[in-house]
């Protein structure tokens, strides 16, 4: 039988590309690769060998120019891929910014030999992809563990990162915050709430994560559940890597800008903590709140997201005007 959500990755692969991105893969270090939608102007056509056919290979072969746009990475979070978390973003930011959509490690053929699982590294792999890709600075856009991600890439490469929006995510997740979450949830471990592996406990993930009931068929949630968690080992060491100790969270002093951009009824990382964060994080951090949306914000309400994450950008850029 035709699994539905592999047969519509061609459909989506299509509409990126007419938003203005397409695949390219970059090897970070041997053993290490990354996968980016980049935008299509920054990757030259490669040259064909002989009188054949070719064209430009999926993976993207040919040559690199540098972003002539301001840059915006959008970093997904846990239950999917970049392009699938980011859909209704992509083509809303491509005519101002130049959007890079990176798949984390063991996400959307995203791989790495290394034993380390840690945000750092995911944070240290992205940064070096986009410097490869001829990014200098950008602004991060990260969505639950992608906005763990964010976080710790603008600490450890200022230099890299402009300033960050981040929506349903923390600093970090300390056995406290984890602990205190599962039991308001109803879930034994993290692995259980974000790693389901039948249809009722994929079910139970969108009923916390989304504010209005989402209904869809058994068979689809299914053929969700055999695309998009894959690599199941490797994410559950990626869940535990998340946790650490409470003696060993603090507070970095962030030099960017920081806009918290957030679901008013989240339910995994509730209003209260978004709040606490915000003041924690000082006079440089600001806090949208969005209506009638929960811990999928950016796909519940994308027209009410799009709107304030543009304002944010384009404060960025004095000389912008959104539209």
């Amino acid at each position: 039988m035709v699994n539905l959500v592999a047969a519509q990755k061609p459909l989506m692969h299509g509409l990126m590309k007419m938003a203005g991105v397409r695949p390219y893969t970059v090897e970070i270090e041997p053993g290490t690769v990354m996968n980016f939608w980049v935008p299509c102007e920054t990757v030259e056509k490669p040259k064909k060998k002989g009188g054949g056919g070719g064209g430009e290979e999926e993976g993207g072969s040919g040559g690199l120019r540098k972003p002539t746009k301001p840059v915006v990475v959008l970093v997904h979070g846990f239950a999917a891929e970049g392009i699938v978390t980011w859909q209704f973003q992509v083509g809303a930011l491509t005519k101002k910014y130049s959007v890079y959509v990176p798949d984390l490690l063991f996400f959307g053929g995203s791989m790495t030999d290394k034993s380390d699982r840690s945000p750092s590294f995911q944070a240290e792999c992205l940064g070096k992809g986009l410097r490869k890709l001829g990014v200098a600075k950008c602004t991060i856009v990260g969505f639950s563990y992608g906005g763990m991600v964010a976080f710790k890439i603008a600490e450890l490469q200022p230099e890299l990162v402009q300033a960050v929006v981040v929506s349903g995510s923390i600093l970090a997740m300390t056995d406290s915050i984890s602990e205190a979450t599962l039991q308001r949830l109803g879930f034994a471990s993290s692995s259980e709430l974000l790693l389901p592996n039948s249809v009722q406990g994929l079910k139970a993930l969108l009923s916390v994560a989304a504010h209005k009931k989402l209904w869809f068929p058994d068979c689809l949630h299914k053929d969700y559940l055999e695309v998009m968690f894959t690599n199941r080992q490797e994410r559950a060491e990626l869940l535990e890597a998340l946790v650490i100790s409470n003696k060993d969270a603090s507070i970095p002093k962030f030099p960017q800008r920081i806009h918290l951009l957030w679901g008013e009824n989240d339910q995994i990382f509730k209003l209260e903590l978004a709040h606490n964060m915000k003041e924690q994080l000082g006079e440089k951090a600001t806090f949208q709140g969005i209506k009638k949306a929960g811990h999928l914000v950016h796909l519940e309400r994308p027209c009410v997201y799009n709107r304030n994450l543009k304002l944010f950008l384009a404060s960025l850029h004095t000389d912008e005007t959104p539209k």
